[in-house]
């Protein structure tokens, strides 16, 4: 059965479902990703610490490793253990990877980043009037330390600019977003993935904004039926904040 056909199917059940105890499950599944999310990179940071030594905790090398050993872990209990524990098979189609990127999505990616960049600064702006007392110019703390030689920078490029949107976007606008879609319309799934999205961020300034991109890269979901263009765009995203952290600074 496909992912629309399902849509439709609990549509139909659906009618016979409070929309409470629908909204009720919806967050109840965000929480399930934050903590499976969380509680994933503490284990393999854990291990890290107790298998290594302290003066090696802190090179790029071994942050590459924590990266690719924390996004792992995290995509397997994340999916993984609702699909073992509970019989919850996940498809193709609620990951959102049906086939290959098309035109479509490579066309779609630069329009949504523009797009989301608008709305980000504009929701920044309100936030920031809002709560005046946040740091708003808090820089992102995205694991790595300064980059002095090629095989560092060659290892954070793959982390943050191809590792990290392709991950982010499975877990959250691919598993989350899906299972989401079965059961409540778009407008609340969106509201649910992207507020997570941002909580995890854990900086208000960033949360904002990738708040908003996630805003964008759910649309496009929708739009498309697959992550494939807000994978690109994330890239897009996450290259240029490579660009102003490790190359212009």
């Amino acid at each position: 059965m496909t992912q629309k056909k399902k849509v439709e199917q609990k549509k139909v059940e659906g009618r016979r479902t409070p929309w409470w105890r629908i909204a009720l499950w919806g967050l109840g599944l965000a929480v399930w990703v934050g903590v499976a999310v969380i509680a994933s990179e503490l284990l393999v940071g854990k291990i890290l610490v107790l298998i290594l030594p302290a003066d090696l905790l802190k090179s790029n090398v071994v942050t590459t490793v924590y990266n690719f050993l924390g996004y792992a872990a995290s995509m397997v209990v994340t999916i993984g253990v609702p699909w073992w524990l509970l019989k919850k098979k996940t498809t193709r189609d609620e990951l959102g990877l049906r086939g290959l990127p098309t035109w479509t999505d490579l066309l779609l990616a630069p329009a949504g980043f523009i797009v989301t960049l608008i709305l980000g600064a504009i929701l920044t702006l309100v936030m920031m009037a809002i709560l005046p007392q946040i740091n708003w110019q808090q820089t992102q703390n995205v694991g790595f330390h300064a980059l002095y030689q090629f095989h560092e920078y060659i290892l954070a490029f793959v982390c943050l600019v191809v590792l990290a949107p392709i991950c982010e976007e499975i877990i959250f606008r691919g598993w989350l977003y899906g299972k989401l879609r079965v059961k409540m319309p778009a407008i609340p799934a969106i509201l649910i993935v992207s507020t997570l999205f941002g909580i995890m961020h854990f900086q208000w300034n960033v949360g904002v904004s990738v708040f908003a991109m996630s805003l964008g890269m759910c649309f496009m979901r929708e739009l498309t039926g697959t992550i494939w263009s807000g994978v690109i765009l994330h890239m897009i995203k996450n290259g240029i904040a490579f660009y102003a952290l490790f190359v212009l600074m």
